[in-house]
């Protein structure tokens, strides 16, 4: 599961870099970035109900 939300994060980032190269699609970047967000505190979630945080 952690993988595929690896995966996600870095299509975000790849689509929101393509967003903000190409002149007219700054939308995309938007909601890549958006994306990336829901797609990070979703795997953040999902790996603090595991337990398998790091300790400090």
């Amino acid at each position: 599961m952690m993988s595929f939300v690896i995966f996600l994060l870095v299509l975000w980032v790849v689509l929101s870099i393509i967003g903000f190269t190409v002149k007219g699609l700054l939308w995309l970047a938007i909601i890549a970035i958006v994306l990336f967000l829901v797609t990070g505190v979703f795997g953040w979630m999902r790996r603090g109900a595991r337990g398998g945080g790091p300790t400090v």
